[in-house]
C-alpha cells in the first residue's frame, strides 16, 4: 500500500455493543453523548470514527434514524471526518436489519460500514457472519458507494478478504482493522499480528486494535511499525493495565498522540485518509463514487 507511513490514522471506536453505564460512566450511549465524545476527540485529532447505535434503554440497535441523529450531529462539527457505521452480527441476524444504516443518503450517508470477515465467538456470545451475509453486505455497500471497513480477527479472515476481491465484491483500495486478543481468535502478540498483516491484500491500509488490556500494547506496536490504530471504550474500558482507572475516550486518544509523537509520527488528517481510500472529500460529499453515480455526472 502506497501511503505516507509518517502519518498515524486514529480510528475511534467510542461505544461498541458491550460497555454499559453500569460498567463505566464514561461510555457514550445516547446519540448526544456519542456526538460529544467524537467531537471532543476530533478536536484533539482523529482520522475516523466507528460508531454503534443504542436505543433509549441503552440496548444496541440497527435503526437508521438513530444513526442519522449521530451522523448529523458529528458532521455539524466535523464535516470531513470519516464515519463508519456498525453492521454487527452479534444482535441482528437479518440482512434487512444489518444493512439498514447503509440506506442513509445525502449528508447522512456513512463513508464506511463494518464488515467482519467470518463468524467468531466472544466471551459470552457469538457474532454470526455467514458467507452469504458477508457477500450480501459487501455487494450492497459497493452498490451504495460505501467502503467496507474490513475486520479481521485471525488469518483466515484476511484470506477471506482476498476471496471477496477475486469475486469482485470488494474493490481497492482497502482498509482493515486487525483485532487481536479476543479469547477465541488470534492473540495479541507480534507473531499473530505479523502473520495477519502479511496476509492482507495488497493496497490495504491497516490499523491494529487490542481487546481489553491488549489495547495499549497493540496500539503501541502498530505505531512503532508503521500502521494505524483503532482505539476506544468499545475495546477496553480501562485506562491502565491494573484496572484502577476507567478510561475516557479523549484520554485514550491523548495517549495515542503522545506515543505517536515519541515515534516521530504525525496524526493523519481525515482528508489524507480520504485520499488514500479514494473516498469523496467530505464536507457534503460522502462515501465513494459508484459507476452509476459517475454515469449520472457524465
Amino acid at each position: 500500500m502506497k501511503y505516507d507511513k509518517h502519518d498515524v490514522a486514529i480510528n475511534l471506536a467510542p461505544t461498541g455493543m458491550i460497555p454499559t453505564k453500569e460498567m463505566t460512566p464514561h461510555v457514550p450511549v445516547s446519540p448526544e453523548e456519542v456526538i460529544e465524545d467524537v467531537h471532543e476527540c476530533y478536536e484533539l485529532g482523529i482520522t475516523m470514527a466507528h460508531i454503534h447505535a443504542r436505543d433509549e434503554d441503552g440496548v444496541p440497535t440497527y435503526k437508521p434514524e438513530i444513526y442519522a441523529r449521530m451522523i448529523e450531529g458529528i458532521r455539524k462539527y466535523a464535516p470531513d471526518l470519516i464515519i463508519c457505521v456498525s453492521l454487527s452480527g452479534r444482535n441482528f441476524k437479518e440482512f434487512e436489519k444489518r444493512s439498514a444504516p447503509l440506506e442513509l443518503d445525502g449528508s447522512l450517508k456513512p463513508d464506511m460500514g463494518s464488515l467482519t470477515l467470518s463468524s467468531l465467538n466472544f466471551n459470552k456470545e457469538a457474532s454470526m457472519n455467514s458467507p452469504e451475509m458477508i457477500q450480501q453486505l459487501a455487494a450492497h455497500m459497493k452498490a451504495r458507494g460505501i467502503k467496507p471497513e474490513l475486520e479481521a480477527f485471525d488469518a483466515g479472515m484476511a484470506n477471506y478478504a482476498k476471496y471477496l476481491i477475486q469475486k469482485g465484491i470488494v474493490t481497492p483500495p482497502y482498509y482493515c482493522n486487525v483485532l487481536l486478543g479476543n479469547i477465541a481468535c488470534a492473540q495479541a502478540d507480534m507473531m499473530h499480528a505479523g502473520i495477519i498483516i502479511n496476509d492482507l491484500p495488497e493496497e490495504t491500509y491497516w490499523s491494529l486494535a487490542g481487546i481489553g488490556n491488549a489495547q495499549l500494547p497493540m496500539n503501541s506496536m502498530s505505531i512503532a511499525t508503521g500502521g494505524g490504530v483503532r482505539v476506544g471504550i468499545e475495546d477496553n474500558i480501562w485506562y491502565d493495565s491494573e484496572r484502577t482507572k476507567l478510561a475516557r475516550n479523549a484520554d485514550l486518544v491523548k495517549r495515542i498522540h503522545v506515543i505517536a509523537s515519541a515515534n516521530g509520527r504525525e496524526i493523519m488528517k481525515p482528508s489524507k485518509m480520504r485520499e488514500i481510500l479514494c473516498l469523496n472529500a467530505g464536507n457534503g460529499e460522502y462515501g465513494f463514487a459508484t459507476e452509476k453515480t459517475l454515469e449520472t455526472v457524465a
